[in-house]
């Protein structure tokens, strides 16, 4: 059957075209031809697209010998061409995107390329080398030189399997100054020349000491034998709960050496791009024969495609890295273990289109994969809480000590509203019992961290009279502007917006009454400021963890390295402090305010301030000397921060899914998201008010949906957002409901609709 050209078409593929096109969910049809036969499933070719035949590119989703039935006989387009890296994804993989842009509302294409990283598409890092062999039947009517025949003479003397040989090492064997002998041989037909494209090495070497494995505790050996039978038994789902300093990461390590026995692969998560190099070397000592790949976006470009390519080879026995390492083109039938770590952090969800969660797309990849997944928090989420203990489709395991040799803090909450009233009405930045702690602990040669999850110096701008209600806010966003001073100790700075970036000068009077401008709260510069101003310690013994500070990873890792040695006394920062920090030296955690988030509009902000309270308070107390946490709040009876203080998680997840439940907020209920984007205010209510019309008339009584509302942020970069929520008791009923909405076109993600399914934030 013949397409456009006029060579014959010997096979047809069904592609996902890379634009953001929701209209062909199932692909569009092409046909192979004969020159570019085979063509496998999970390839990125290129198609003609449209009535002028645009040059697209695609993945192949199916591969079929049969010709599709199309109306009105139409011809079939064919195939221009496979990408000229031959860059293919695995089948399991695109079955999982299949996956993906189903349960997320995005199109397929687009969701494809989120699991291939840039730098291996444009084949950054690929380096081609020209290997030379001899031919079977040289000519025998060419004079040559001496050279010439000792570069021949040297090849036939190399075994069999040595060759074909390099140029540059075959002109060092030959002890030649330039390859022009060689050239030479070639042109002659006295050589064949073969061209070779590998992924060029580029990797940071460690100074990597191995360590034995540690005994095991009861009940940690009790879990890794439970969870280690379930390994090539097919898909199980594991919740690891164990306070902090409890021994998830050994636990972890233990299954990962039964996991990668045998030829096994294993994929291990952790949130932040701050945490692989700290657990990489963990993995590295552990398993010194055994290699690690790491996959994370502050990679270097080439580091990032040498890794890819190593565990598309086979060759890593290990991934590790953060949220899109769930796309690592492992071996299907070579996965034996997915570990998420810190399975209850939001960072695992995506905030652009697709909107995943990196924790679900790995229960989805494991259940693909029959093999067991283990979430691990001190902290778990509400879903993964409810699943474990009242859905029971995951086993729960739980660690209630920490391990042996380590202590648990003493964690003092601090009325600020008493504070503040002892300085006369002014609000302090440290309470007196902080400031005291941070005095012994200094003198007792322990180190500290200090958290406050707001950047910045001062987060309010707003005008000295007390008459005038004046704050300056962003003229793009409905949000106010931050102060940031250019250095922790100038006064010379600027304001920034938080959301959009924007920034500017600081004006000297207020617009509204010409009386001068204040700057009010705290933010971790300030902070910083009065740290280096009031603690006798040397500069470089202070440091500050944010994302102003981290612009390079290589700066957040040489700050924790310093830090982990010692070197740093006080570390303060925002929420990055929190996760993952394993330093024995700490002796005081303090938190400045722990209110940054309970009173935000959000159904999940008491459990945000809850794990942030438990994690960082779990810095402490990791050796063998007398640790404290002081917590700081102006709600010291919010349950929230009161359970997180007495370590009582298992209290606050049951009261926290009775409210749920009674509320029909998730995880008791499943929710999308929608929100509606437009320039003006009014298109926006209007657009936002017909579209939950059009979701109301295709509902079932099993859904319920809420009227259009303005966000919290109603206004983000000059765009202003109204939202609609729709909520089901279960996923499947969620599922048709927007199945039924997209093929009516009520919904499609674009730059004017986010959807956003199992939302992690309501902002």
């Amino acid at each position: 059957m013949a397409g456009l050209f006029d060579e014959p078409t010997i096979s047809f593929v069904q592609v996902a075209v890379e634009r953001a096109v929701d209209r062909y969910p199932k692909g569009l049809t092409y046909g192979v031809p004969q020159s570019l036969s085979p063509i496998h499933v999970g390839q990125l070719i290129t198609v003609p697209l449209g009535k002028g035949n645009t040059p697209t590119e695609a993945w192949v989703l199916s591969v079929s010998e049969t010709p599709p039935t199309l109306a009105g006989n139409k011809e079939i387009k064919q195939v221009f061409s496979k990408n000229a890296l031959t860059i293919s994804l695995p089948e399991d993989l695109v079955s999982l995107a299949s996956w993906m842009s189903s349960y997320y509302c995005a199109a397929i294409g687009p969701t494809l390329s989120t699991m291939l990283p840039g730098p291996v598409r444009k084949g950054i890092g690929i380096k081609t080398r020209t290997l030379v062999n001899l031919v079977m039947c040289p000519p025998n009517d060419v004079k040559l030189t001496k050279k010439q025949q000792y570069v021949l003479d040297t090849l036939a003397e190399l075994p069999t399997n040595d060759r074909p040989i390099g140029i540059s090492k075959l002109m060092k064997l030959a002890s030649l100054g330039s390859r022009g002998p060689i050239d030479r041989l070639s042109e002659h037909g006295f050589l064949s020349t073969h061209q070779v494209t590998n992924v060029e090495a580029a990797w940071f070497k460690q100074n990597i000491d191995t360590k034995e494995m540690p005994t095991l505790t009861d009940d940690q050996s009790r879990i890794v034998d439970a969870i280690s039978k379930k390994l090539g038994e097919g898909y199980s789902s594991h919740l690891l709960y164990g306070v902090t300093g409890s021994g998830k990461t050994e636990i972890y390590m233990q299954l990962i050496d039964h996991a990668i026995k045998d030829g096994g692969k294993a994929i291990v998560h952790v949130p932040e791009i701050s945490l692989p190099q700290q657990t990489a070397a963990r993995l590295m000592e552990r398993f010194p024969d055994k290699k690690v790949a790491i996959l994370h976006s502050a990679l270097t470009k080439s580091q990032r495609h040498q890794q890819w390519a190593m565990v598309a080879s086979g060759e890593a026995d290990i991934v590790l890295g953060a949220r899109s390492a769930i796309f690592a083109p492992v071996p299907i039938d070579a996965l034996n273990i997915i570990i998420v770590d810190e399975e209850h952090d939001h960072s695992y969800k995506q905030d652009l289109t697709p909107r995943y969660h990196g924790r679900d797309v790995a229960i989805r990849r494991a259940s693909t994969a029959k093999c067991p997944i283990l979430l691990g928090s001190a902290t778990p989420s509400m879903e993964s809480w409810w699943n474990a203990t009242r859905r029971n489709i995951s086993t729960l395991h739980t660690l209630t000590h920490r391990a042996p040799g380590l202590t648990l803090p003493k964690v003092e909450i601090v009325n600020m509203r008493i504070a503040r009233a002892a300085a006369h009405g002014v609000m302090p930045v440290f309470s007196r019992e902080l400031e005291l702690e941070i005095q012994r602990s200094l003198a007792n040669e322990g180190q500290i961290l200090l958290l406050l999850n707001r950047r910045g110096f001062a987060p309010w701008i707003v005008c000295s009279s007390r008459a005038c209600d004046w704050m300056m806010r962003c003229e793009h966003c409905e949000t106010s502007m931050v102060y940031h001073r250019r250095k922790p100790l100038e006064e010379v700075g600027f304001v920034r917006c938080h959301h959009c970036a924007k920034e500017q000068r600081v004006p000297k009077i207020c617009p509204d009454c010409t009386k001068p401008v204040i700057r009010l709260g705290v933010g971790t510069q300030r902070l910083e400021a009065i740290i280096r101003e009031t603690i006798p310690l040397p500069s470089n013994q202070i440091a500050r963890l944010d994302t102003d500070t981290t612009r390079k990873i290589s700066d957040l890792h040489d700050t924790l390295d310093r830090f982990t040695r010692g070197e740093i006394r006080v570390l303060l920062g925002t929420q990055m402090i929190a996760k993952g920090l394993d330093v024995e030296g700490v002796t005081l955690v303090g938190v400045i305010d722990a209110d940054t988030a309970i009173d935000l509009p959000d159904f999940r902000a008491s459990e945000r301030t809850f794990q942030l309270v438990s994690q960082v308070c779990g810095r402490c107390g990791r050796g063998s000397r007398e640790a404290k946490a002081i917590v700081q709040t102006y709600n010291p009876q919010a349950p929230a921060i009161v359970l997180a203080s007495e370590g009582k998680y298992e209290e606050f997840a049951n009261r926290e899914l009775q409210l749920r439940q009674e509320t029909g907020l998730p995880p008791t209920s499943r929710m999308v998201r929608f929100v509606v984007r437009d320039d003006e205010f009014e298109r926006t209510a209007g657009r936002a008010d017909a579209l939950y019309e059009r979701l109301l008339s295709i509902a079932s009584p099993s859904i319920q949906i809420t009227p259009a509302a303005p966000c919290v942020l109603t206004r983000i970069a000059d765009r202003f957002r109204f939202d609609v929520t729709a909520s089901a008791t279960t996923a499947g009923e969620l599922q048709q409901f927007l199945e039924d909405a997209r093929q009516k076109k009520y919904i499609e993600n674009n730059r004017d609709l986010a959807i956003d399914v199992d939302p992690v934030s309501m902002l």
